[in-house]
């Protein structure tokens, strides 16, 4: 059983109003081992119309705020969870060498690579897709991410591959590997060689696709190529969903031959047994 999830948010996410303690609460009670944080971090998030203009800058992570109160729930719950330092880093071409310096200037024990801004545009909104075909958005897409983690590979996992997936106006009805392959085998070749490790994000099961991000037939090709490191995280913004479906995911992940998932600690990883 896995007893980790290492792909968490709270209050100090944009997007997010969990308080930090109550993530940890349920987190014990759910018997968990090891929690890590990954807050958002996306620098230069597009500013959008409906923006209230008074409100903070979105996505922006006061780092020093969030180290200060994950040092203080460390040590107060030392004795009952392992609880690790993390970010979840929004890729953009533009922002290679900011991001290489962010990433080294905190003690993170793992970094989230994810791209949430194809084109300056984030596929959560529906404006992503108006005006082309869902193909083509998906395509643009994929052809981003490999652009971006060629230019800044400084991350221990590539978060949710195909999280554009889960807002496509068709979702993954029309949606597979093999009608990309083109575009994901590149990006899973890359990443394999960097020693990057492949997320599986348990949140595409909470949006509906059946699946986790990416899909399993996604999973299976990163294992074909050559992949081994695998990182189990639920995405979680509310308590409610810390672990979700982690007992599919892990079954899922055993049927696609893999035995171990990764933690990382101090951006290196430990192996745990699946199954």
């Amino acid at each position: 059983m896995i007893r980790s999830d290492i792909h968490i948010h709270t209050s100090f996410s944009t997007d997010c109003d969990e308080k930090m303690e109550n993530q940890i609460e349920k987190a014990i009670s759910l018997g968990l081992e090891t929690l890590c944080f990954t807050e958002h971090m996306d620098k230069d998030y597009p500013i959008y119309p409906d923006r209230d203009p008074s409100l903070p800058r979105e996505f922006w992570l006061d780092t020093d705020a969030y180290r200060e109160k994950y040092l203080e729930m460390k040590d107060k719950y030392a004795d009952k969870i392992r609880l690790l330092f993390g970010v979840e880093v929004g890729l953009q071409p533009h922002l290679a060498e900011w991001l290489y310096n962010y990433v080294n200037q905190y003690p993170f024990d793992y970094v989230i690579g994810s791209e949430h801004n194809p084109k300056n545009v984030d596929p959560y909104y529906p404006a992503y897709f108006e005006g082309r075909s869902e193909e083509a958005a998906y395509t643009e897409y994929f052809e981003e991410t490999l652009t971006n983690i060629r230019l800044f590979s400084d991350f221990d996992t590539l978060g949710h591959m195909d999280y554009v997936v889960r807002y496509g106006p068709n979702k993954n009805k029309n949606y597979s590997y093999r009608k990309y392959s083109d575009y994901i085998d590149p990006i899973l070749k890359f990443i394999i060689d960097k020693g990057i490790a492949l997320e599986v994000n348990t949140k595409g099961y909470e949006a509906g696709l059946g699946e986790p991000n990416p899909c399993k037939d996604i999973i299976l090709r990163y294992k074909e190529l050559g992949g081994e490191i695998i990182t189990v995280g639920s995405d979680a913004h509310k308590t409610k969903f810390l672990c979700n479906d982690f007992a599919r995911v892990e079954a899922l992940l055993v049927e696609c031959s893999f035995k171990y998932h990764a933690i990382f600690i101090n951006r290196t990883p430990e192996f745990y047994p699946l199954g």
